[in-house]
């Protein structure tokens, strides 16, 4: 009778815990098409236009140094540095759209922020 007892127990628990997972199922299926289509829309984008940090970047740095002896040629290694970095990672998230992760650029397109410094942040899972 106690072993019968623990065998009901498990099966119920397993019973309520699917029906959770299936209600949030519709949920997540509409957050997973939009991220997706964010991230493909994003690496497209970040793959073309990663050039664009260069002069982004040279931008930045001179006005950061007093001097244009200094600024221009340390936003130039930098934007060589961005360019690289925004367009590796638009081929990544092109590449890796299906995955439920957030794109790895922040500002996520280049020229939403012109004053910021680009950042890029590994896969971090969506929730």
């Amino acid at each position: 009778m106690k072993k019968m007892m623990q065998w009901l127990s498990i099966f119920l628990l397993c019973s309520v815990f699917s029906l959770h997972a299936q209600a949030s199922e519709e949920i997540t299926a509409d957050i997973y098409a939009n991220r997706a289509g964010v991230k493909i829309l994003s690496g497209v984008a970040n793959a073309a236009t990663g050039w664009m940090e260069l002069p982004k970047n040279i931008a930045l740095w001179s006005q950061k140094n007093d001097s244009i002896l200094i600024g221009f040629p340390e936003g130039l290694l930098w934007g060589l540095y961005h360019t690289a970095g925004r367009t590796a990672s638009g081929v990544l998230d092109f590449a890796t759209f299906w995955l439920p992760t957030y794109p790895t650029p922040e500002p996520l397109f280049v020229w939403d922020d012109f004053s910021k410094e680009s950042d890029y942040y590994g896969f971090r899972m969506a929730r």
